[in-house]
């Protein structure tokens, strides 16, 4: 009975890590994917057609468990801002930000995110940062800066403004944060089914005025069956199942411990610039993706602790 308290903890806390990994992964391939899909529709489009696929799919996950209590105002507040800053603003910035810029930039930017948790953390839950977060930030904030840089001299398009699109990826990621704490106090009260299904409708009634907009101008014929795939796979992976793992995970992670395995969102979509979207890996965007992860590893190394 003792060996199965002692086993039964560690097991779940696993599941748990192995649920926000899994989560992250996912969303950092489909940052990466999307530099295709806004090839081919237009920003508001696209994310209305992400958060409708994705409501049909989730509707029976709506319905409240008996074991679960009424939402109170706060659940309700905190649902919208967690839909807003997370789904809505974050779905602009980041395919906005990213048909300026590649899905190596962005994966270069978002590296920023463990530190940006941690800083929030602090201020929206009274965590300590220590010196070494804050130089993790100061880290992340050269890498931003040289990855403008890069693009500036190196851009293949005259026309494109990698500063607008650095600056569009940086919203995005302290967009991702604010979903990273506020879906901590979420995770409390709301079980991680109902919290995707509810905060993704709440994404489709904000994006659907000018989603329906840019429908009555687009050709729907013109786009292909793999590009229709893609779609499909990148509304049921960023409104679903990245939802429903990170929701999963944050039960039973500090949000602090959960900000680490944002790691996985740069690493997972430069890997899918460079080997699935032919992407070059310049000197330049090494050196501010290796000042990135030097941020990472400064913010998000555990403290030394005693046995």
């Amino acid at each position: 009975m003792t060996h199965a308290t002692a086993i039964t903890p560690m097991t779940s806390l696993r599941w748990a890590y192995l649920c926000l990994a899994g989560s992250m992964a996912l969303v950092g391939s489909y940052v990466g994917l999307s530099k295709l899909l806004v090839a081919v529709f237009p920003v508001f489009l696209l994310a209305w057609l992400r958060f409708g696929i994705a409501a049909v799919a989730m509707a029976g996950w709506l319905r409240r468990p008996q074991d679960e209590a009424p939402m109170v105002a706060q659940d309700r507040v905190l649902l919208f801002l967690e839909s807003f800053l997370g789904n809505f603003l974050f779905s602009v910035f980041m395919l906005y930000g990213i048909s300026l810029s590649t899905a190596l930039a962005a994966g270069v930017v978002m590296a920023a995110l463990p530190g940006v948790v941690a800083l929030m953390s602090r201020i929206f839950l009274g965590e300590r940062l220590t010196g070494r977060v804050l130089a993790g930030i100061g880290c992340a904030v050269a890498g931003i800066a040289l990855v403008s840089w890069s693009k500036r001299h190196g851009a293949a398009t005259p026309s494109a403004d990698p500063w607008l699109g650095t600056a569009l990826l940086i919203g995005a990621v302290c967009c991702e944060a604010s979903y990273v704490v506020i879906g901590k106090k979420l995770s409390g009260t709301l079980g991680p089914r109902r919290i995707s299904a509810l905060v993704n409708l709440w994404g489709l009634a904000l994006v659907t005025p000018l989603g329906l907009w840019q429908a009555l101008s687009f050709d729907f014929s013109r786009v292909t069956l793999p590009t229709w795939t893609l779609l499909l796979f990148y509304a049921i992976a960023a409104s679903m199942v990245t939802v429903w793992l990170w929701m999963t995970g944050l039960r039973q992670v500090p949000a602090a411990r959960a900000g680490v395995f944002t790691v996985m969102l740069p690493v997972s979509a430069t890997a899918v610039g460079v080997l699935l979207l032919g992407e070059s890996f310049s000197a330049a965007q090494a050196g501010a993706f290796a000042l990135a992860m030097l941020g990472v590893l400064l913010a998000t190394w555990p403290e030394r602790q005693s046995a």
